[in-house]
């Protein structure tokens, strides 16, 4: 009975860490831009959003599109461009102030559906002193597109719908037609897994009555 007890607790123990994976692979995000400070060579999620804050001369800021399921979650821009590199042909001026952009469009496999992410790309903004980080964007980076609560939508015309989309977070997706790049997904191979383990739980239960 004890070694009875010992084998089938792994194979419980099993089937349930396999099903919580299962599903964390289902886990929601949702699409949309983040905004960061480049602080000392670190990304830096921002703490208000472009249409209230206010970079200074020298600054550099940066925008992600994504999925992402909180603000620890956010994906960071990519690259390692800093001001004196993406402002470096962009001389100072008095009364304006200069803001380093970073555009980060993302990936395929976070866009919307039908859609192709930019490639990312480096902006030098020169603007009145007192300008957001949106007016900012609108010098350089236009059409952009905001919801009615002023959440930072698209950004030079990306993507060109949707704002903040609910969807199942680290999914990927492929061209129409082409199932070659991909294996099953982690949800389908875990949920497999549990089956397969509850299988040979249930055969290893019949054989213990039928020997007892």
């Amino acid at each position: 009975m004890r070694r009875s007890r010992a084998f089938g607790a792994p194979l419980l123990a099993a089937a349930l860490l396999l099903a919580a994976g299962a599903g964390q692979a289902q886990a929601t995000g949702y699409q949309y831009w983040s905004f960061w400070d480049r602080d000392g060579g670190k990304w830096v999620y921002a703490t208000e959003g472009p249409s209230t804050a206010r970079p200074s001369d020298g600054d550099v800021q940066g925008l992600r599109f994504a999925v992402s399921e909180d603000s620890q979650d956010a994906s960071k821009p990519r690259g390692t461009a800093d001001f004196a590199a993406i402002c470096a042909k962009t001389p100072a001026e008095k009364g304006s102030k200069r803001v380093a952009l970073v555009l980060d469009f993302g990936v395929q496999a976070d866009a919307p559906a039908g859609e192709t992410p930019p490639a990312p790309r480096t902006e030098c903004a020169r603007v009145p002193s007192g300008a957001t980080t949106a007016e900012a964007l609108a010098a350089v980076a236009k059409p952009l597109r905001y919801d009615t609560n002023a959440l930072l939508c698209a950004i030079a015309g990306y993507p060109q719908k949707g704002c903040g989309e609910q969807v199942a977070a680290g999914r990927t997706e492929q061209p129409a037609g082409d199932e070659s790049h991909e294996g099953p997904s982690v949800g389908l191979l875990a949920g497999g897994a549990v089956v397969a383990v509850l299988a040979a739980a249930g055969i290893w239960q019949a054989r213990r009555r039928r020997d007892a």
